[in-house]
């Protein structure tokens, strides 16, 4: 499925509105506010580092970029894991926020392989 840089503009702002809210609506004890700021960085940076990307001056800087924005899904995807494991939120009720993590790390991926791939070094 092919993804437009605008369609990954607003997706990547939509994503990040939910780990807002998800931060919100955490419980009020200290390892879930720990985790919270934990995913609150990690998770509202996507977008940010995907628009620099949409920047890039030069295809290893998009790769570069791109990366990190992959950095940051993946360190994301790691605290939704320990919200849920550590019983802190239901899993259920972050299911959707993970498939969608899952989902823009396999386009994120696919991306930097596609420009790695038409711009070799």
């Amino acid at each position: 499925m092919a993804h437009d840089a605008t369609d990954l503009r607003v997706r990547t702002k939509k994503f990040a509105l939910q780990i807002i809210n998800l931060y919100q609506n955490l419980p009020h004890s200290g390892e879930a506010q720990v985790i919270g700021k934990q995913v609150l960085r990690s998770g509202t940076s996507v977008g940010a580092q995907y628009r620099e990307a949409c920047r890039a001056k030069s295809p290893a800087d998009f790769v570069n970029m791109m990366s990190g924005s992959l950095k940051e899904l993946d360190e994301t995807a790691y605290w939704l894991e320990l919200l849920t494991e550590g019983e802190i939120v239901p899993a259920l009720k972050i299911a959707d926020l993970q498939k969608e993590t899952d989902e823009l790390i396999a386009i994120f991926v696919s991306s930097i392989n596609t420009s790695k791939r038409n711009h070799p070094k």
